[in-house]
């Protein structure tokens, strides 16, 4: 028999982890560079892989949730930015020029990258390089003004979410454990959104969103998720 992966009930999440879902806004210091009239922002693929959660912790990687966490985090994502003072500029993946599809690949990449390094040094108690002190400096480079020159933007919206779900032989074991005060974690929701000015190809804002509970399968609490990651977000 097949058992379907289950987040954990409220009774048993109670065991693992309290609270509702969390945020960490970053920004550079200074008002954002603004254009006049209507800032154009390029909203780049949304880097999102849905997991089960198994009993020994492994992550197994589900294809069927993915895509569909895919198509309403996108759905969400435009609804927020059109919600801003801002003009959103379809994607274009460069399939007819392999140099550049090469460049935009590698600022995906880099920015899953850049956004793993701001967390563990500025959102990680004590791990904070002494050059980076005080500071919020971080960019995508020379490849993110490339992206601004072929979409004719000034900004573009990074985002990065890591959903898993504990399956029920997960919980049996969360369970086991708590018995004997032991902590074995859950599923959880992971996130990270970054905008970057494609004339610098600096990060301008970030922000990481931490939700024991969230579920990008279907389309409100993926809306719900998007709304808390976009918060403050300067446009």
């Amino acid at each position: 028999m097949i058992h379907r992966p289950v987040r954990l009930p409220s009774l048993f999440a109670m065991i693992i982890i309290t609270g509702c879902a969390q945020t960490s806004v970053l920004v550079r210091t200074g008002p954002l560079p603004r254009p006049l009239g209507q800032v154009r922002v390029v909203l780049m693929p949304p880097d999102v892989q849905l997991s089960e959660l198994t009993a020994t912790g492994a992550l197994e990687p589900k294809v069927d949730w993915t895509e569909q966490a895919i198509a309403h985090v996108r759905s969400a994502l435009r609804e927020e930015i059109l919600k801003k003072n801002a003009h959103l500029v379809p994607h274009r993946a460069p399939i007819d020029d392999p140099s550049e599809q090469h460049v935009e690949n590698q600022i995906l990449k880099l920015h899953e990258a850049v956004g793993r390094e701001i967390i563990a040094q500025k959102l990680t108690p004590y791990r904070e390089l002494p050059t980076k002190q005080g500071k919020f400096d971080w960019t995508l480079g020379e490849g993110a003004k490339r992206l601004g020159e072929r979409h004719d933007a000034q900004y573009a919206l990074f985002v990065v979410f890591r959903e898993s779900y504990a399956t029920p032989g997960r919980v049996a074991v969360m369970i086991a454990a708590a018995l004997v005060r032991v902590h074995i974690p859950g599923g959880t929701q992971l996130g990270f959104a970054s905008l970057v000015d494609l004339r610098s190809g600096d990060v301008v804002w970030f922000n990481r969103l931490v939700n024991p509970v969230g579920d990008l399968r279907t389309l409100e609490p993926a809306r719900s998720a998007v709304n808390s990651l976009l918060v403050d977000l300067p446009l």
